[in-house]
């Protein structure tokens, strides 16, 4: 491993923390659901919830927990590019929509890989517009797909 790849993956590291501490101090439901980041590259992000918080009655994740974990992940992909291009913005999920393909009764982790869309038209005071997709995987499964499009607003 090179020590460029050891930096990036020190700066990785750091990054999914403060996304972590970001998510748990603003959106409180993330910290009760377990929602962690559990891997970055700079270009994908994936994300795990355990079941055990976010069962319904059938011993499956509940549906809202599932979109939530989705949107969060997409959120977080934002978030993380934002961050690693030193910029600010107010993301917001614009429009989302899920398809639930299977019931998820393991831990899922879900997935999300950045589309290459340019984020410096937030330093020239323009909204970024970006579309994701996000998996969730039951092991190699796919077991919902949710596509969402986030907006962030740049910071005055």
């Amino acid at each position: 491993m090179s020590i460029e790849s050891k930096r990036a993956d020190v700066e990785y590291e750091q990054e999914l923390a403060e996304l972590t501490l970001t998510w748990h101090k603003t959106i409180p439901v993330s910290e009760f659901m377990q929602i962690a980041p559990v891997a970055f590259d700079g270009e994908s992000l994936a994300v795990s919830a355990p079941l055990a918080p976010n069962i319904n009655l059938h011993n499956t994740m509940f549906a809202g927990s599932i979109y939530t974990l989705a949107t969060l992940t997409g959120w977080g992909m934002v978030w993380l590019q934002q961050s690693l291009a030193k910029v600010e913005g107010d993301i917001v999920l614009a429009e989302g929509q899920i398809r639930y393909l299977a019931p998820i009764d393991v831990n899922p982790v879900a997935k999300v890989i950045w589309p290459g869309t340019d984020i410096s038209v937030l330093v020239r005071g323009r909204r970024l517009k970006v579309k994701l997709e996000v998996k969730l995987y039951c092991g190699e499964k796919v077991c919902a797909i949710f596509t969402g499009l986030y907006i962030s607003q740049p910071k005055a």
